[in-house]
């Protein structure tokens, strides 16, 4: 997937570190793994990724913290795009030197927006929980539709 010329749209009104936005344009990197999903609207996606990122990065040598920092970004947004856009395509994980990233794509164009949500509420918290794991995050869109959710880890 090629998404060099796709608009940017970010939380914090940044492009995603140039490292992230190499490798999500598709130019050759230290590391990248992708799973494809077949039924995107699964629930049980979020354990399959969950695995794949304790897999991966620990293949990669990632440290256990950073290990469990993006199995719970990626539940996250593994649980935004089953919820709220139409199911996940895919996750793709990026590592370039010793830089961590993920990526979830899905079918909606809307854009992600926090909510507030109230001490009892039972959604709500995805958002700000990401905001407090990554280092940034964001979304584009990529030709063919749909949005592609960044978080950059470490």
């Amino acid at each position: 997937m090629t998404t060099s010329a796709a608009p940017w749209h970010a939380t914090k009104g940044t492009a995603p570190p140039a490292w992230l936005e190499a490798l999500l344009s598709g130019e050759p990197g230290e590391q990248v793994a992708l799973l494809e999903f077949t039924m995107p609207a699964d629930p049980a996606l979020v354990g399959s990724a969950r695995r794949f990122v304790r897999t991966t990065f620990t293949g990669w040598d990632s440290g256990e913290t950073a290990v469990f920092d993006a199995q719970l970004v990626v539940s996250e947004l593994i649980t935004n795009a089953i919820r709220h856009g139409g199911g996940a395509r895919s996750l793709r994980l990026m590592c370039s030197e010793r830089r961590l990233g993920c990526a979830v794509q899905d079918f909606s164009g809307a854009v992600p927006v926090a909510s507030t949500s109230g001490f009892l509420a039972e959604f709500g918290r995805g958002l700000p929980l990401i905001e407090a794991l990554a280092t940034a995050w964001g979304w584009l869109h990529p030709p063919g539709g749909g949005k592609l959710v960044w978080a950059a880890l470490v």
